[in-house]
């Protein structure tokens, strides 16, 4: 009889990664608010955004919806360990001021708060004014 011979198996070994300070990026759009939390090298830990949380639609661009995408991205967030937080936040959306609260209300420690909005020094031209 010949001997069967057993393939090693994988052993999924997943590190935890311990990260004490972090950055979180918002981008508040018109439409959806997007979250961003990276270790300081800017590698992505975690990520969600309204339309992830459940919401659809209009809904998507509403400041509760924007509370409950940071929400849950910082809950995952403060389970490896994150206590400060660096915010980056871009975008005009309704969702700006609703995610600083939602952090805050978290218990992370805010060390920054920087808005990275694009503005154009007098970029292309722009469209034609809407005629209603």
């Amino acid at each position: 009889m010949a001997e069967e011979t057993k393939k090693p198996t994988k052993v999924n070994t997943k590190v935890k990664k311990e990260v004490t300070k972090a950055r979180v990026y918002v981008t508040a759009t018109f439409n959806n608010t997007l979250v961003t939390v990276t270790d300081l090298s800017g590698n992505t830990l975690f990520w969600g955004s309204s339309g992830a949380s459940g919401f659809k639609g209009a809904r998507k661009s509403t400041p509760f919806a924007a509370t409950s995408a940071v929400e849950t991205v910082g809950r995952k967030a403060a389970e490896i360990g994150v206590k400060d937080v660096e915010v980056y936040i871009k975008g005009p959306g309704p969702g700006r001021d609703a995610a600083l609260r939602a952090l805050k209300s978290l218990g992370l420690n805010i060390s920054l708060i920087a808005d990275v909005t694009p503005i154009p020094h007098n970029g292309p031209r722009p469209k034609k004014k809407r005629r209603v």
